[in-house]
């Protein structure tokens, strides 16, 4: 008869306790989005992750000179991201695609890119 009680106060105090995290979660969102908490932390994590590569580090990981056209950077992004598709990891894959954008910006500044040519 005892086991019986503990168990259902269990129960109970669980789904009170559930409820009440639920609950302070939804206040804590509808609280963020009312400061712009929220939006201003998904702008910096944006901005983090676009200053992530640097225009040497995106040319390391294709393998490119300063001096190769774009379309040599094309064929070297082809071949490595299909490459690590096949055999090598989401990780790598992840990088040779941020090294061609960070280099396509450059281009498309120097009116050399995907746009022009």
């Amino acid at each position: 008869m005892a086991a019986r009680i503990v168990a259902q106060l269990l129960v109970v105090g669980s789904g009170m306790l559930i409820r009440a995290f639920a609950q302070a979660y939804r206040q804590a969102l509808a609280n963020a989005s009312k400061t712009g908490a929220a939006q201003e932390a998904m702008q910096n994590t944006i901005r983090r992750a676009s200053k992530a590569i640097t225009e040497l580090e995106a040319r390391q990981i294709l393998g490119v000179p300063e001096t190769a056209a774009w379309e040599d950077i094309l064929k070297k992004y082809d071949i490595l991201f299909e490459r690590n598709g096949k055999q090598g990891s989401f990780y790598l894959q992840s990088k040779v695609h941020r090294a061609k954008e960070c280099l396509e910006a450059v281009y498309q500044n120097k009116g050399q890119g995907p746009t022009s040519g």
